[in-house]
């Protein structure tokens, strides 16, 4: 029930005796946390978050109405939204273990969720906020903190997972806070639990930092002195500016050397750090599956999954496929086929970083130069595609109502053999795995006459392309004469005279030269009294009428493939373990042309070589392997199976400050947490695993399902953040026998508190 009590202060008195006074007139224990609000005139209340101002700093008048709340013991406050803090009155009672709380999904807020079930159980940070002793230590007037908000947000966070009242809570004011103060985390899409922790650590750090009143540090190099002096100078200079319980949990020291390439100056400065971001080791080669595509018409098209290198050429992806089919790289063309038709047909120099992995990549065999002293006859590659005339529609005369299907082809026809009618043949022939020839009383084959005779013989097509994602000319075979310079066509190709059109109904269907896309057909020609010199690639479209596509052609033959045996082979990705990535970290570079260094002596940017060693570390080292890899071309997530130890993580031989022989405990780690994210680039999902820090139980967080787990279920292709505590911390924190019952009495110690303020 509410009572009230009057009380006088004077204008110089603090915040801080006006709590105190409040405690002992309602008699408060110590062990209560507690905050005040002030009823403003027009009747809402506001926060006085500080309590080492004056009554007169905070503006406090007479006669003014000082409210006082103390926290609920499930961790809430009673002025908090119910619905916000707790999951249902069904709950009320429920008793379990400490820190075992799930955390609702906000709406793609799973990344949130991960990160917050990692620091929420790293043992020296949570006993911190849950022994208030945070309260001491909130910085409301740091210029590049947030005025404390944060700082009481998570600590509000924390004594509500580890009160043991909840099943799961609803982070719906923490969101509110991190979207308010980062504005990228606003909204509800999808995030980077890596990029939350660092917002979170940073924002802690500066709400929790012990120095009010930042002076003014210069670095400095180190200039030839020895490494320990310049080390602990740059730890103090750090420790000057940055003081609070994020430092001491998180942070560490680098050596950082730099080297000029030109006068070979050399660079050392020593810099903290709070996680390290270490590089997975990447394989130089990639697989990618493709169709092979035979001259021979009764073999069907071959799936393959080839091995190739990850910088490579398009030329490689055919040496690869030779291997396995034994035909020639020479007689090999590569195409992207998107929708029916050739989306792209690769120049051999073409980068393999052009092609991704879902495009439909066919390779086709065509034919290459004939044997030397057979007059060196010439092959045409004609690109081919399938089309069907659908009835009762008319596009405008630019589609002519027909539609393409199947799989496009890439035909090698002899120069001296291009005729409408020899064209025919040579495509009945390549179809004849799926197509049915006729029968001699379904086709008169006409007379010849008839072939000569000008007047019966519609125009024919002009071989020609159009946009700029036409294919460019593409090798048929060493003697070709295609042009394989130009990228893309132009519409000034030959429509050679001697290619009549045979439009007799007996065919099984008629051939029709037209644009790129297939779409619309070319029926004008520039003819070259000088022979026949293709600068363009010419198009083909065969046109099928329903009734007769239906009769002789089989749609399950012409859809089917054989899977070669490669395909079968399990490419397994090897695990490497942490340690490899952590020598990667430690390994020489040489700096990006973005990101040039100023060599001091030179007086200019050079690309200098960069070391980074480790000096010191931390109590709780964060490890973020970096899976997402972003590159001009490409972007992918790396699903390498990194093996990492739960016990005796040993950075001895990483750590090049002299050590100190009496205490190998300070150079080994074990695990405490595994932030993991499944799925990929776009879409994905973020989980945790945790070991409770009272029952040493490890437990999988998913949103708002917790579950139990073994320490053999922990490690997986998924782990993506690594937290690793220092086991003399671990021996440092661990409870007296006795006083740690894993699923006891409720929340976690609460030892007095002097004053208590906390956000909502």
């Amino acid at each position: 029930m509410d009572t009230t009590h009057t009380a006088q202060f004077s204008h110089t008195d603090s915040i801080d005796l006006v709590v105190r006074t409040a405690r002992e007139q309602f008699l408060v224990s110590p062990q209560e946390e507690t905050r005040l609000w002030v009823k403003n005139a027009e009747g809402s209340f506001e926060r006085l978050c500080n309590t080492r101002v004056t009554v007169l700093d905070a503006a406090l008048k007479t006669g003014q109405v000082v409210v006082m709340e103390t926290r609920n013991k499930d961790g809430t406050w009673p002025s908090a939204p119910h619905a916000m803090s707790s999951t249902s009155e069904e709950d009320a009672d429920f008793q379990g273990q400490p820190g075992i709380c799930g955390l609702t999904n906000l709406g793609n807020t799973c990344f949130m969720n991960s990160a917050l079930q990692c620091l929420s159980n790293v043992p020296q940070l949570t006993e911190y906020f849950l022994k208030n002793r945070y309260l001491e230590e909130l910085n409301f007037c740091n210029p590049l903190g947030m005025k404390g908000e944060i700082a009481e947000a998570y600590a509000d966070l924390v004594k509500q997972a580890w009160s043991g009242h909840h099943r799961s809570i609803v982070p719906h004011v923490f969101k509110t806070k991190v979207g308010h103060f980062a504005s990228q985390f606003l909204g509800y899409q999808q995030h980077d639990s890596q990029e939350l922790l660092s917002f979170l650590l940073d924002g802690l750090h500066e709400d929790l930092n012990r120095v009010k009143k930042k002076e003014y540090v210069e670095l400095c190099d180190a200039a030839g002195r020895p490494d320990q002096e310049v080390a602990q100078e740059a730890w103090q200079n750090h420790k000057r500016r940055n003081d609070s319980v994020i430092v001491d949990t998180f942070h560490g020291l680098f050596k950082s050397t730099l080297v000029c390439p030109d006068c070979g100056n050399v660079s050392v400065t020593f810099d903290p750090f709070c996680y390290l971001s270490v590089p997975l080791p990447v394989s130089h080669k990639r697989v990618m599956e493709v169709f092979f595509v035979s001259m021979d018409p009764r073999r069907k098209p071959e799936q393959h999954r080839l091995v190739v290198p990850k910088k490579g050429k398009i030329s490689d992806l055919c040496v690869a496929l030779a291997k396995h089919t034994g035909i020639s790289p020479e007689r090999m063309m590569v195409a992207d086929v998107f929708s029916h038709r050739f989306y792209k047909i690769y120049q051999l120099e073409e980068s393999l970083s052009s092609i991704l992995d879902r495009d439909d990549i066919f390779i086709y065999e065509v034919s290459g130069r004939a044997a030397i002293g057979e007059n060196s006859r010439e092959d045409v590659v004609l690109p081919i595609y399938l089309r069907e005339r659908t009835p009762a529609r008319d596009y405008n005369n630019s589609y002519y109502g027909l539609m393409l299907f199947g799989h496009p082809l890439l035909v090698s026809v002899p120069r001296d053999r291009l005729s409408w009618d020899a064209l025919y043949h040579i495509l009945l022939y390549r179809l004849s795995r799926y197509v049915t020839r006729p029968s001699s009383d379904d086709e008169d084959d006409g007379d010849e006459k008839d072939l000569e005779d000008k007047d019966a013989i519609p125009k024919p097509g002009q071989m020609a392309g159009g946009s700029s994602q036409d294919p460019g000319q593409e090798q048929a075979g060493p003697s070709s004469g295609v042009a394989s310079g130009s990228r893309a066509p132009v519409d000034n190709s030959p429509g050679p005279s001697h290619w009549p059109q045979r439009a007799r109904r007996k065919h099984l269907f008629t051939l029709q030269t037209v644009n790129s896309n297939g779409t619309s057909d070319r029926s004008t020609f520039n003819e070259d009294t000088h022979g026949v010199s293709f600068s363009s690639q010419p198009y083909i479209a065969i046109d099928w009428e329903p009734e007769m596509k239906k009769r002789y052609y089989d749609e399950v033959e012409a859809e089917g493939y054989v899977k070669h045996d490669c395909v079968s082979y399990v490419l397994k990705k090897a695990p490497v373990r942490l340690q490899e990535c952590i020598e990667l970290f430690t390994t020489v570079e040489t700096l990006e042309k973005e990101n040039p260094w100023y060599c001091p002596t030179c007086k200019q940017h050079q690309l200098a070589t960069k070391k980074l060693d480790l000096w010191m570390l931390p109590e709780t080292l964060i490890i973020h392997l970096k899976r997402f890899s972003y590159t001009k071309f490409s972007r992918e997530k790396l699903d390498t199976l990194v093996e990492f130890p739960i016990r005796d993580l040993d950075f001895s031989e990483f750590v090049i400050k002299p050590q100190n022989e009496s205490a190998p405990e300070l150079y080994k780690y074990d695990l405490i947490a595994v932030s993991n994210h499944y799925g990929g680039l776009r879409d994905g999902h973020y989980t945790t695993f945790a070991c409770n820090k009272d029952s040493g139980q490890w437990h999988y967080f998913d949103d708002n399902s917790v579950s139990p787990v073994t320490e053999n279920q922990i490690e997986s292709k998924a782990a993506y953040v690594l937290f690793y505590q220092r086991q003399d911390v671990a021996r440092r924190l661990q409870p007296q026998p006795g006083l740690s019952e894993p699923s006891a009495s409720p929340a976690c110690g609460t030892p007095p508190s002097s004053e208590s303020m906390d956000v909502n």
